[in-house]
């Protein structure tokens, strides 16, 4: 069983380069919202394992990334594919609407045949 890998500001860069498509859970532990979120992306990352990576990114720990991709408010779910943020969602969302989100990447992330 796997989770949520814990990014920080320095780990950041090199975690979002090296999959091919990453989605960073932004939150903070005072955030009623974000501990809503938090074990939806737990099982998320369960579910997608092997697929998707999933991250989280604790904001008050780590203002740089923070500020670096504009996260104004939490919760917050970045998408990148090949390190390139291409999608967010701002606030609590649904279980059933995350991951109609995380489908629609990996249907239109190319598979490893037309990447070779």
């Amino acid at each position: 069983m796997s989770g949520p890998v814990h990014l920080t500001d320095e780990t950041f860069p090199v975690a979002i380069a090296m999959q091919p498509l990453v989605v960073v859970d932004v939150w903070a532990a005072w955030c009623a919202p974000c501990r809503v979120l938090g074990p939806i992306v737990d099982r998320l990352a369960e579910t997608y394992e092997g697929r998707v990576t999933f991250a989280k990114l604790d904001v008050d720990q780590n203002p740089i990334t923070a500020a670096q991709f504009n996260v104004q408010s939490i919760p917050s779910l970045l998408f990148f594919q090949n390190g390139k943020l291409v999608d967010r969602t701002v606030g609590l969302l649904p279980e059933s609407i995350a991951r109609t989100k995380v489908d629609q990447f990996i249907k239109s992330a190319p598979s490893a045949a037309q990447v070779a």
